[in-house]
């Protein structure tokens, strides 16, 4: 096919980020997929020269810089970095321990970092590319039950947007992805971990917890589509900075947007308060 492009995707072994290798891979282009173990490819296998499967440790820097060589020793370079690679944490702020939080930051935020870090000599060097980081509508408009992970979403939506400001005169677009529920196995016991420490005060969260698992397989996002998304994106000419994916996470956000305004207007008096007087 014509225009193909050579993709690196973290924790692409199974859900989301499986469907967008596959679909990829079908349509003919090069993809470079990451996981803790290769073996979790053996679906993948079957296209040959245009799939490399990656064993990488996310936590280390030196994993995820081999891992980048390789992809551009193979392929000959690199065009799109899919930060794909995250996992659930519910509980309270109280009830979750301090190893609970760091180990959810590590994978759902630093890895970002970590790759972003190790893939923009290539892309700096060539003055093109494009960073997709898939962040998550609770990383715009959170919901019960799940303060760390998004905030860890939340930070990853900072990230994106600040780097868009940054990496756009060096010719590489940067977009932050908030996608809503996806017929995907994220709602499985190996995709979410929950506190291990509970407080009764805070039982009711637990009724947000259960109204997720009882979702499952009844999402309405369908993984399948969303490769044709990504081409769309990377080859439009002025590409989203960020992408609200599937119509629950667009109706979430414009409804955020939307109390957010009403927020403002409400409090404008005391937000003028403290400039100076003229």
């Amino acid at each position: 096919m014509t225009n193909t492009k050579i993709w690196y995707i973290t924790g692409a072994s199974k859900g989301m980020g499986l469907s967008i290798a596959k679909q990829l891979l079908m349509k003919g282009h090069f993809v470079a997929a990451t996981s803790r173990s290769s073996a979790a490819f053996e679906s993948l296998q079957q296209y040959g020269d245009n799939f490399l499967p990656l064993e990488v440790d996310l936590k280390d820097e030196n994993s995820i810089a081999q891992s980048l060589k390789e992809t551009h020793e193979r392929f000959g370079g690199l065009d799109v970095v899919i930060n794909n690679a995250g996992y659930g944490l519910g509980g309270a702020l109280e009830e979750l321990t301090s190893k609970e939080i760091n180990d959810n930051f590590e994978v759902n935020f630093f890895a970002v970092v970590k790759v972003i870090q190790q893939a923009l000599p290539y892309l700096r060097k060539q003055r093109s590319g494009h960073i997709i980081n898939i962040s998550s509508i609770a990383g715009f408009a959170p919901g019960l039950g799940w303060s760390m992970y998004c905030a860890a979403k939340f930070a990853v939506s900072g990230l994106s947007e600040a780097l868009a400001n940054d990496l756009k005169p060096l010719g590489i677009n940067v977009t932050n992805v908030l996608p809503g529920w996806f017929r995907t196995n994220f709602a499985n016991t190996d995709s979410i971990a929950y506190n291990k420490n509970g407080i009764e005060d805070y039982d009711y969260l637990q009724e947000a917890h259960q109204k997720m698992n009882a979702m499952n397989g009844n999402q309405l996002g369908d993984p399948e589509k969303i490769a044709d998304v990504f081409l769309e994106l990377i080859n439009s000419k002025s590409p989203a900075i960020n992408l609200f994916l599937g119509s629950d996470s667009f109706t979430r956000a414009k409804s955020k947007i939307e109390q957010l305004n009403e927020e403002m207007d409400t409090w404008k008096d005391l937000s003028f308060s403290t400039d100076f007087s003229s």
